[in-house]
C-alpha cells in the first residue's frame, strides 16, 4: 500500500507540519490539552486551517494558554481580545475561553487534573482506529458525546460532540490517521 499523508491537510506547508508533527500524537500536557479545547472552540463554524494561522497569536493574546492567569480575566481583558485581529473576534467563545479556565481550575480544586480527567473517556489509552477513506471518520461518537456532556456540566462552553471529538483527535486521544498515512503507525507506536 502506498504511504500517502491524509489529505485533509492538503499541501500547505502549516498544515502539513500540523498533521506530521502534532495531530494524533497523544498528550497529557494539561497546557496543550487546554490550548487545543480553547482553540477547537474557537474553531467551531470555521476551518481548522484558519484558526491554525492565528495560533502564535492566541498563544500572545491568551497569556500562552496560562489557566490560572486566563481565568482572571475580566471585562478589560474581555475587550481587549475582541479588539485583536489575531484572533477570532468572537464575544461567546472568548467568554467561553475565560469559563473554560475556571471550570479547569474547578477541577483542579478537586484533585483531578485536565489530563487525568479527558484521558478517563478512553481508559487513558489512545483508542486506534483503522480507517482507509476520510468518509469512514465520523465527526462525533458515543465517546465524544459522553465528553461533551459531562464538560457542559462542569460549565465548559463550545464542548459540543463534534469540537470533543475533534479535540480527541488533535491530542491523540484517538489516532484517525488513515492507515495509507505514514502516521497513523507512528502515532500508533508513541500511544
Amino acid at each position: 500500500m502506498k504511504q500517502e499523508r491524509c489529505p485533509w491537510c492538503g499541501t500547505d506547508p502549516l498544515y502539513t507540519a500540523y498533521h506530521d508533527r502534532e495531530w494524533g500524537v497523544p498528550c497529557h500536557d494539561d497546557r496543550t490539552l487546554f490550548e487545543f479545547l480553547l482553540l477547537e472552540g474557537a474553531q467551531a463554524g470555521l476551518s481548522w486551517i484558519t484558526v491554525l494561522r492565528k495560533r502564535e497569536n492566541y498563544r500572545l493574546a491568551f497569556d500562552d494558554f496560562d489557566v490560572e492567569t486566563i481565568a482572571r480575566y475580566g471585562d478589560a481583558d474581555m475587550e481587549r481580545l475582541l479588539a485583536n485581529p489575531g484572533i477570532v473576534r468572537n464575544r461567546l467563545k472568548v467568554k467561553a475561553a475565560m469559563g473554560n479556565a475556571r471550570a479547569t481550575l474547578a477541577l483542579r480544586d478537586q484533585g483531578i487534573s485536565l489530563d487525568e480527567h479527558l484521558w478517563k473517556f478512553v481508559d487513558a489509552r489512545p483508542q486506534v482506529n483503522h480507517w482507509r477513506t476520510m468518509a469512514e471518520v465520523p465527526a462525533s461518537t458515543p465517546i465524544s458525546d459522553a465528553m461533551s456532556k459531562d464538560l457542559a456540566k462542569r460549565g465548559f462552553k463550545f464542548v459540543g460532540s463534534t469540537i470533543c471529538y475533534a479535540f480527541m483527535q488533535a491530542t491523540g486521544m484517538v489516532n484517525d490517521h488513515l492507515v495509507s498515512c505514514p502516521r497513523h503507525r507512528a502515532c500508533q507506536a508513541t500511544g
